[in-house]
């Protein structure tokens, strides 16, 4: 057991991968000689060798094509997108043809693939380069979307998601990428899907977040602890499918609930969230559910983007306000 980063644990466990399952292939801009543009992939060419990493074109519809060709034919292609902001012209095949294949085909086939983006704000990148739109990718019937917030959550959800025989948006934090370092055990054990996480028991209020926000999360409930409240800290690694009875039942024990999202707040995933709350679990919620998130604007660029990004302190707010409802 090795302590490492997350982009480390990226690449641990896509090394695994492709040594246990020869069907497995990686491809993306800059992914095989370069290692990718964050190094997720660094090493992995020269170890496998070129036919199973290897570059593409700047071509974000091709690569994804490619990937629903590659799975409906028996391979696990993981593609990457170097950066989410170019993730858009993927939509087309994902939804169209990824999502529908297993339904269109009355389960003749299926489309294992992954398609790999570092997501979100946090290091000062140009426009289009901190994206974080995972609400889109959530609302397609058939698609799974899968954020890790740690190095082993990212080893052991990334071997799940290869493995899955549905198709897989795995997006990671880049604002973590090695802002977090966790003994991660390189055994093949993969995580389950479909999982909301409880990182941090408590009894006062239900705290949960995706990606990096679980960081800001944690750090606002370790902050709150000091005086004495407790909040319970879910770390919701898959948004869809999503995994209701977790939630409910921790917003049956603390009667609260705060959201915390970085995308902004119109649509985005948190809404989803809450709207579960109203229709299931009304009845024990002590107070309003409160969302904590990005504005309604293009992220903006680096001088203002700590401003943009939810900050432990607006987390804090949230949850003494709603603390203030008897």
């Amino acid at each position: 057991m090795s302590e490492m980063t997350l982009v480390e644990a990226v690449n641990l466990a896509l090394a695994r991968a492709l040594a246990d399952d020869p069907e497995v292939v990686i491809f993306g801009e800059d992914v095989g000689v370069n290692g990718g543009v964050f190094r997720a992939t660094d090493g992995l060419q020269a170890r496998f060798g070129a036919e199973r990493v290897f570059d593409t074109p700047l071509a974000e519809t091709l690569i994804a094509g490619m990937a629903v060709g590659m799975a409906a034919q028996g391979l696990r292609p993981v593609a990457e997108i170097q950066f989410m902001g170019f993730i858009y012209s993927t939509i087309d095949h994902l939804l169209n043809h990824a999502a529908r294949l297993r339904n269109r085909t009355r389960g003749r086939l299926s489309c294992p693939l992954v398609l790999r983006a570092p997501y979100g704000g946090g290091i000062h990148a140009p426009e289009h380069h901190s994206e974080s739109t995972e609400a889109l990718f959530a609302h397609i019937p058939g698609l799974r979307v899968v954020i890790p917030s740690s190095p082993a959550r990212a080893y052991g959800l990334l071997l799940a998601a290869i493995r899955d025989p549905d198709p897989v948006v795995f997006l990671e934090p880049k604002r973590i990428y090695r802002a977090v370092r966790e003994e991660v055990d390189d055994d093949g054990t993969a995580l389950p899907l479909d999982h909301v996480f409880t990182v941090r028991d408590g009894s006062d209020v239900t705290l949960l977040g995706w990606g990096a926000m679980l960081q800001v999360a944690l750090t606002a409930a370790n902050q709150l602890a000091e005086e004495g409240i407790e909040a319970e800290v879910l770390d919701v690694a898959t948004l869809k499918p999503f995994d209701t009875a977790t939630l409910l039942e921790s917003v049956a024990r603390t009667g609260r609930c705060v959201i915390v999202h970085e995308a902004a707040q119109t649509g985005g995933f948190g809404a989803e969230i809450a709207a579960l709350l109203a229709e299931h679990g009304l009845l024990t919620l002590l107070a309003p559910v409160r969302r904590v998130t990005g504005y309604d604007t293009v992220m903006p660029l680096y001088r203002l983007e700590d401003h943009y990004l939810p900050s432990t302190a607006a987390v804090v707010a949230a949850i003494r306000e709603t603390l203030e409802y008897a």
